[in-house]
């Protein structure tokens, strides 16, 4: 079939003269991020286009070297395709979202589920995969390369890894004020260096999953864990794990607009100097779940060890995790778990399953389980983006021209936090009703809710959108989270006018176990009371 015939060109280009093509044209077209921020940066010295031409050369040098350890013949073409489409794939979502690839951007997309998936696709999308990538991609194949012996074949490449790295190194040498300012001073600009850090970050999450996929033992923590005798009162608390909010969006904490004019009629208390574990829901969840504290924390560790639902499962209490997002990311893997991402459970999809359903059934749940302590954690959907209009029904539609695109560079900032504010007015409507169900409940329990989001939210300032940032760069946007106690007033353990002065004292996602504990008046030593943020009445420690 001639559709599928090799590609001759006018001239025999060889396997080592492809590679610093390929480079050229993915420095040139896969790297519009990298050169805008680099603008933004540098754009007032003196040297800018010698520095940018230098910067320019050296990662061109870097990817001829990592491109010349690719093999020869068919499997460099092959690979080096591989590379367009997915270098293609990331241009597109460093363009548009200016967001960086590392490797827990990388955990995240692939623990995203086919619903936040399809909220990604987009026209634009289909036309950086195959103009940038599906087609050269294609033309590579069936480029026609001049035949070469395999002896002079690595001759020539090892000529070119070695000219590469000397003019890699002569580039570090002539401009060593200049590099010494960009690695020391500017490290984002290298996270947008596009396929180097996907590679590199892509390298690293599978080396790190390769450790991790031994299956290890469970360490237990908290063995000695019980509820003291002294304790009578059962306790029902809901937590709120919170999705994508961010603390300076909640007009519980000053924001301008009406977002929470629900919340506000409550008697409860809003935190707002609340910093997150992490900028991304697979690393915030597992966190602030664990007993390591943010600069403790590591994943694998957490993974491998019990955390707050698990202690509090051994002292007795009764523990249901309803998710309504992606998943627990691990967290509910030891005590009831329901999904209430599709209709089978949650009977409020219109068409995307809505937070709310969430409560159906807890009044019929909790009379399984009579004089037990109860905990039920609520995984919203919360604010996640880029699709914020689909995140809230029609009624909520409250700020007006709201951005209706996951193609949030091509609306205005006013509209994507329209958009935003939509989603936050939604939650305020959710928290409501989980007070009030807890209100009902109050006769027969101590009733109490908190809630703590997982992470905040970029909205288009200084170009940075979404969120997944690495946390030593992440703009305030993405750390500094929304964090609410609400008690029934009939609940005599909890000094809520003591709490209530220490709502500007910072905070974080280490306090939340703590805070549990505290809440269920569970004795262990793995308890640290300077780290609960509530004030008791009535204290059994």
């Amino acid at each position: 079939m001639t559709y599928f015939a090799s590609i001759r060109l006018p001239f025999k280009l060889t396997q080592t003269r492809l590679i610093p093509v390929v480079t050229c044209f993915i420095m040139s077209l896969h790297n519009f991020a990298f050169f805008k921020n680099f603008f933004e940066t540098y754009s007032d010295s003196e040297k800018f286009y010698q520095q940018a031409l230098s910067v320019a050369i050296f990662h061109s040098c870097l990817l001829i070297l990592l491109f010349s350890l690719f093999g020869v013949g068919r499997f460099l073409k092959f690979s080096l395709a591989i590379i367009l489409i997915i270098s293609s794939m990331a241009a597109y979502f460093i363009d548009s979202y200016n967001v960086v690839i590392d490797a827990n951007m990388i955990e995240n997309l692939l623990e995203t589920d086919t619903n936040e998936i399809r909220d990604l696709l987009s026209t634009k999308l289909y036309l950086y995969l195959i103009f940038l990538g599906v087609i050269p991609a294609y033309v590579l194949a069936r480029l026609e390369l001049a035949e070469e012996r395999l002896k002079f074949v690595l001759l020539k490449r090892i000529a070119l890894m070695v000219i590469s790295l000397l003019i890699a190194l002569g580039t570090l040498y002539v401009s060593s004020d200049f590099f010494a300012s960009y690695f020391r001073e500017h490290k984002i600009l290298r996270y947008y260096s596009n396929p180097t850090t996907p590679i590199y970050s892509s390298i690293r999450f599978g080396m790190d999953k390769l450790k991790t996929s031994t299956p290890l033992e469970l360490s237990k923590i908290g063995t000695d864990a019980l509820i003291p005798k002294l304790d009578k009162e059962n306790e029902l608390i809901v937590l709120v794990v919170g999705e994508t909010a961010r603390s300076d969006h909640f007009s519980l904490n000053g924001y301008k607009r009406k977002t929470n004019p629900l919340l506000e009629k409550e008697n409860l208390i809003s935190f707002i100097n609340v910093s997150s574990c992490g900028t991304s829901t697979a690393t915030s969840v597992p966190c602030m779940f664990s007993f390591l504290t943010h600069e403790e924390y590591d994943s694998d560790q957490a993974a491998t060890t019990e955390n707050i639902l698990d202690i509090l499962k051994r002292a007795g209490i009764q523990v249901l995790w309803r998710d309504n997002n992606s998943s627990s990311k691990g967290v509910a893997d030891r005590v009831e778990y329901q999904n209430f991402k599709t209709p089978d459970l949650n009977t409020i999809c219109n068409p995307e399953c809505r937070d709310e359903g969430m409560l159906i059934g807890l009044n019929e749940w909790i009379t399984q389980y009579p004089n037990r302590d109860i905990l039920i954690v609520l995984h919203q959907m919360g604010s996640h983006g880029p699709a914020y209009y689909k995140r809230y029904p029609d009624r909520f539609y409250q700020f007006k021209n709201a951005c209706q695109s996951v193609q949030l560079e091509d609306c205005s900032q006013q509209e994507i936090v329209n958009a935003y504010d939509n989603t936050i007015l939604y939650t305020d409507y959710f928290l409501s009703k989980v007070i009030n169900w807890l209100k009902q409940q109050s006769f027969q329990y101590e009733v109490s809710m908190l809630y703590f989001s997982d992470h905040g939210e970029s909205l288009g300032e200084k170009g940075l959108y979404l969120h997944g940032f690495p946390y030593a760069l992440a703009p305030e946007a993405q750390k500094n989270i929304p964090a609410i106690i609400w008690s029934a007033e009939n609940n005599n353990d909890i000094d809520m006018e003591s709490v209530r002065k220490k709502i500007i004292q910072p905070i974080s996602h280490d306090n939340l176990v703590h805070t549990l504990m505290g809440m269920f008046e569970i004795d262990s030593n793995i308890y640290r009371r300077q780290d609960d943020i509530l004030e008791y009445l009535h204290q059994y420690h």
